[in-house]
C-alpha cells in the first residue's frame, strides 16, 4: 500500500518538452515499458547519477554525453542493463543509435536510461521495435502516461508540478520519478525527470539540480541500497519569454529555485510513500548536531535499522532500539546525557534514559499512525538534517523474494 499517496496531481505541460510511451513487452506483453522524451532544440540539460561503482551501462553513456547537446531521452523498464559488461555498453549505444537514426539527430544527442532486473542482457530488438510507436505518441501533455511507463515495482505513478509568474510570464516546472525499492540514492532517485520552460545557463542548471537532489532525493531511504541505475535529469527548454538565468541570485532565480525544490521534494517523498511493502511514512529529524554529517549519520542509523523498521511495522514503541541506533551512529564523544528523543510530540527519552513523563500508551498511540516523526535532539550545536524512510514489512520481503519470478 502507498502511504498518503493518491492520484497524480495536475501535471502542467512544459513547452518544448514532449513525452511518448510505447510497449516493447520486455517483461510482459502489452506493458508500456519504453518512454521517449524530446527536448526542444537549444534546451539545456543537467543531471546527477548514482555513486554506485557498479553503475549500469546507460549511466556510463549518459555521463559521457551529458555535457553535449541533448535532444532525446530513451528509457526502458524491465531490464536495468547493469552488470552486463562491454556488451551492455554496446547495447545501450545501439538503442541510442537506432533512435538517432529515426529522428535525424546525432547519436550522442540521445541519453539512455534503464531500470529493472540487474545482470540480464538488454533486449535490444524489442526496444528498437517500440521506438517508432513512442515517437508517434510524443506530446507535451503525456506526463502522466510517462510516469506510469517508467514504473517497475511502484504501485502508483509519481509526479508534481508548479507554476509561477514573473513579469507577466508563466513559468512551469513539472517532474516525474520512479522508485520503490533499492532506494538510498546518494544522488537522486532510481529515475527522475524534471523540466522547466525557463531559460537557464548550463552552469546554473547543474548547480540547481545538484542542490535540489541533495536536499530531497539524497535524504530518502527505503532499504539502504544504492541502485546501480540512479539518474535524475533537470531540463530547461528556454521557451518562456524571459531573460536567461545566468546567476544564482535575483528574483527570477529565487522563484525558479523554490518551484524546482518543491517538485523535487514532492516526487522524492512520493518514492518513500510508495516504498515496497510500506505501511508507514517516517520522518527522522535530527537537530542540535555539531555538523551536518553527524546529523546525517544519526538519521541514517535510525532510518536503516531493521529493528527500528520492524518495530514501526508492528506499531511497537520500542524506544530502546532508537537509543541504540543513535549510540552506534559513530558520532565522536557523544554525550548521551544531553540527548532527548521524541516520537511525534511525545518525549520518550531524556538525559540518557526513559523520560519521566513517558508512558507506553503515549508511545503506542503515536506508533499507530501512518505518518510518524522521530525527532532526536543531540544538544551539540546548531545543525539539523531530515531524512524520510519507511517501515519494513512482510510485503517488502515477499516483493524482493519474488522479484525475478
Amino acid at each position: 500500500m502507498a502511504v498518503g499517496l493518491g492520484p497524480l496531481p495536475t501535471l502542467h505541460p512544459v513547452p518544448g518538452f514532449e513525452l511518448g510511451i510505447a510497449s516493447a513487452g520486455i517483461k510482459r506483453p502489452g506493458r508500456k515499458d519504453v518512454v521517449v522524451m524530446r527536448c526542444a532544440e537549444g534546451s539545456r540539460v543537467a543531471g546527477v547519477t548514482t555513486t554506485n561503482a557498479f553503475c549500469a551501462a546507460p549511466v556510463l553513456v549518459t555521463r559521457e554525453r551529458l555535457q553535449g547537446e541533448v535532444r532525446y531521452f530513451l528509457t526502458n523498464t524491465g531490464n536495468a542493463n547493469a552488470g552486463t559488461g562491454p556488451d551492455g555498453l554496446a547495447n545501450a549505444r545501439r538503442t541510442c543509435a537506432a533512435l538517432a537514426q529515426l529522428t535525424g539527430v546525432s547519436e550522442t544527442a540521445v541519453l539512455p536510461f534503464s531500470t529493472g532486473v540487474i545482470g540480464e542482457p538488454l533486449p535490444v530488438e524489442k526496444i528498437e521495435g517500440a521506438l517508432q510507436a513512442a515517437l508517434d505518441d510524443l506530446a507535451e501533455g503525456n506526463w502522466a502516461q510517462a510516469a506510469e511507463g517508467i514504473m517497475t515495482t511502484d504501485t502508483l505513478p509519481k509526479g508534481a508540478s508548479r507554476q509561477f509568474q514573473h513579469d507577466g510570464v508563466t513559468v512551469t516546472v513539472t517532474g516525474i520519478s520512479k522508485g520503490a525499492g533499492m532506494i538510498r540514492p546518494n544522488m537522486a532517485t532510481m529515475l527522475g525527470y524534471i523540466a522547466t520552460d525557463a531559460k537557464v545557463s548550463r552552469e546554473v542548471l547543474q548547480a540547481l539540480v545538484s542542490d535540489a537532489a541533495n536536499k530531497s532525493f539524497n535524504r530518502i531511504t527505503i532499504d539502504g541500497d544504492t541502485s546501480t541505475n540512479d539518474c535524475c535529469m533537470l531540463i530547461a527548454t528556454g521557451q518562456a519569454t524571459l531573460p536567461e538565468i545566468t546567476s544564482t541570485t535575483g528574483e527570477l532565480f529565487a522563484k525558479l529555485k523554490q518551484a524546482v525544490f518543491e517538485v523535487f521534494m514532492e516526487v522524492a517523498q512520493a518514492i518513500v510513500r510508495d516504498g515496497e511493502g510500506a505501511t508507514k511514512f517516517v520522518t527522522v529529524e535530527v537537530n542540535g548536531g555539531g555538523n551536518h554529517q553527524e546529523c546525517l549519520d544519526v538519521g541514517y542509523a535510525v532510518a536503516h535499522s531493521p529493528l527500528i523498521k520492524t518495530a514501526l511495522f508492528a506499531s511497537d514503541p520500542n524506544w530502546g532500539r532508537i537509543l541504540a541506533a543513535v549510540g552506534y551512529a559513530g558520532v565522536p564523544q557523544l554525550d548521551v546525557s544531553k540527548i532527548d528523543v521524541f516520537l511525534g510530540e511525545v518525549c520518550i527519552a531524556s538525559q540518557g534514559g526513559r523520560a519521566a513523563s513517558y508512558t507506553e500508551e503515549q508511545g503506542a498511540a503515536v506508533m499507530a499512525r501512518e505518518e510518524i516523526t522521530i525527532r532526536i535532539e543531540l544538544g551539540r550545536g546548531d545543525c539539523s538534517e531530515t531524512i524520510w524512510t519507511t517501515d519494513l514489512s512482510h510485503e517488502y520481503v515477499r516483493i524482493n523474494a519474488e522479484y525475478r519470478s
